[in-house]
This record gives C-alpha cells, sequence and structure tokens, in this order.
C-alpha cells in the first residue's frame, strides 16, 4: 500500500523524463500512464470465484434483511444502474442517520489499493462487511448477520453449494461471497480503453485536448493506472487547501486510521472511472457540478488557475472515462418463513 504523496506532478515529471518518441506521441505517453480494464473480472487473491459464490453474493448484495431493519442493502448506497453510488451527498442509514462521507462508487473498485475514502479496509472482502455492522448504515452485529441467515431456510443450500465442506453460513463467507460479485461490476470498453489500446479515433477533439491537459498540467500524478486512480493516497489540498464547504475540518482523513500527524486529511485518491456518472464529488459529496470539481482540483492541488476552455477540455475527458455499465438481473431472493428473525426499525 502506497504512502501519501506530496508531488501532484509526478505524472509531468515521469513524461518529462520520458524517451522522446514517447513525447512526442501523445498515445505513447497515455499508455505509459494508464492502463485499459480488462473485459472480464479479475482474480479476487484468496477469494477464488465460481458461479454459486458470485450468484450467493449477488443475492446477499441486494438483500436488505442484512441490515437491522430489514430496509437497507449494500445496493441502497451502492446502486447497480446507478453508477454503483446512490447520487447522495452523504447516504442515509439505519434510522435516518446520515453516514459522514460519500459513498464512493462500487464500479470498478476491485482494482483500488484500498476501500474508503481513508483506506482503512484492505479490500473488497474486508469492505464488505463493514457497512453491516456499523450502527450508522446497516446496524447489525457479525452474530446476528448468521442468525438471520440461518432464520432464511433457502439460503443453507445456496450457501452449501457456494461454500461445501464445513460450516458454511458464516460472517466470513457473507464477506466472501459479496466481495467476489462486488469484483464483477466493472466497466471495460470505455472510449478512454479503446484509445489506450490503438484507436486513435475513440476520443474525439476536445477530449484528446483534455487528455494533454490532464496529463501535462499533473492530474496524473495521483489520477493514473488502471482506474485512473485509487491506486495511492495523497492530502487533498497541497498546494492550497479547499474552503471548509468542501473539506470539512473535522474529517482528517486517513489520520483517524494511522494516527500519523502527516495522515492529516490525506485521502486515498479515487477513481474517475466514471465520474460523470457519480455526483457529487469528494468525500464531503459538497460539489455536484464536475466542472467545478475540476476546477477545485486544479487549484487546491496544482496551483493551477485552470481556464474555462481548459476546464471544459480536461471535463470531456472524463466523459470518455465512461465505460459499458454492468447488465444485472435482480435476484429472486429466499422468502422468510415465520421464524425468520423479524426486523428491528
Amino acid at each position: 500500500m502506497q504512502r501519501p504523496t506530496l508531488i501532484p506532478l509526478l505524472a509531468l515529471a515521469g513524461a518529462l523524463s520520458a524517451p522522446a518518441w514517447a513525447q512526442s506521441d501523445p498515445m505513447k505517453q497515455a499508455q505509459g500512464l494508464f492502463k485499459p480494464l480488462p473485459t472480464q473480472p479479475p482474480a479476487v487473491p484468496g477469494n477464488p470465484a465460481s458461479p454459486a459464490k458470485v450468484a450467493l453474493g449477488k443475492m446477499l448484495y441486494f438483500d436488505p434483511r442484512l441490515s437491522e431493519s430489514h430496509a437497507i442493502s449494500c445496493n441502497s448506497c451502492h446502486m447497480v444502474g446507478m453508477g454503483g453510488v446512490d447520487l447522495q451527498e452523504t447516504s442515509l442509514g439505519h434510522r435516518w442517520q446520515r453516514g459522514g462521507r460519500n459513498a464512493p462508487t462500487v464500479y470498478n473498485a476491485v482494482f483500488d489499493v484500498a476501500q474508503f475514502w481513508d483506506g482503512r479496509a484492505k479490500d473488497l472482502e474486508q469492505q464488505a462487511g463493514g457497512p453491516l455492522v456499523n450502527p450508522i448504515e446497516m446496524d447489525a452485529t457479525e452474530k446476528h448477520v448468521v442468525e438471520q441467515l440461518k432464520g432464511i431456510p433457502g439460503y443453507a443450500p445456496l450457501f452449501a453449494k457456494a461454500f461445501p465442506g464445513g460450516e458454511a453460513i458464516t460472517f466470513e463467507n457473507v464477506r466472501r461471497a459479496i466481495a467476489l460479485f462486488e469484483a464483477t461490476l466493472i466497466t471495460p470498453n470505455a472510449p478512454f480503453d479503446r484509445y489506450l489500446r490503438g484507436d486513435a479515433r475513440a476520443l474525439d477533439a476536445r477530449q484528446a485536448q483534455g487528455l494533454a491537459l490532464f496529463i501535462g498540467k499533473g492530474c496524473a500524478g495521483c489520477h493514473n493506472g488502471i482506474n485512473v486512480g485509487g491506486g495511492q493516497y495523497a492530502p487533498f489540498g497541497v498546494v492550497e487547501r479547499p474552503g471548509a464547504e468542501i473539506l470539512p475540518p473535522g474529517d482528517k482523513g486517513r489520520f483517524a486510521v494511522t494516527r500519523t500527524v502527516s495522515d492529516e486529511y490525506v485521502f486515498r485518491v479515487p477513481s474517475l472511472r466514471n465520474v460523470a456518472l457519480t455526483p457529487p464529488y469528494f468525500h464531503s459529496g459538497k460539489v455536484w457540478d464536475l466542472r467545478q470539481a475540476v476546477a477545485v482540483m486544479g487549484n487546491s492541488q496544482l496551483g493551477a488557475k485552470l481556464t474555462d476552455a481548459e476546464v471544459d477540455q480536461i471535463t470531456a475527458f472524463l466523459g470518455s472515462l465512461t465505460g459499458n455499465q454492468p447488465q444485472v438481473t435482480l435476484p429472486i431472493l429466499p422468502p422468510s418463513v415465520a421464524t425468520t428473525p423479524q426486523p428491528k426499525p
């Protein structure tokens, strides 16, 4: 896991030190900084996939009975069909409580270095269990999640098929199954992916200009790699911190995890894939206009006063990061019975 960087111009420095042939060839330069998404889900280390596991994970992802109120599922905050988010500043949880941060997209999250804005979960498996037991989100306990699933008779054969041998319905297996389903939520074949694979016509003129600015201004210093972000941590406000309306002073980001002073106001760099579909922006969810978000990042991270034309071009490039959205059919969930634990609103 990478440490925070205070050098937002890393990509620019890399571009300038690249061979002359790469500097003169925009596509080669981009291919050195970014990678296209695969068309098939990646393997999850230590958690081999099977059709039975993925199918079970999809059911659990959509099942609101995993929450104490039976009203909230994973899909409530990370909606399949809405860019993997809920289009809320902060999400509504148990008993109408509001979460402290904007819900990141679940799409392509499998490629991120860690999960949550502060990286407190090392992978999707750890992330999948967090909201279930968070009193502000789904407000269950590990024990009650298991009791709930054992109280729904139809789940027993599904868990036995997905996890043969031993005790199948466990909290660990719940996390593992959900993680494998989430790993399938990738969005390949964006125009930018096609460009990276050699199709120079995949980007229009404004998008190509925006890509050149994105690299040349230094945005790619943090937003690089396969997910155009998601691979490292960085302070919010390298050059100038945004105002409290965008960067709430009480949320010190990764500092809450590490208790290291240098991690104050440091966050996991978000992926920019499908960013045109996922307002509002930043961990605070305070900015609804992508153009404004671009301008804020230019000023705060790069010390660059971007012109309106530059903002428009970079925003146009970001639109090229929208890929094929996952086509997910809603699962038919096993029915509750008279002895199934009842909700506690």
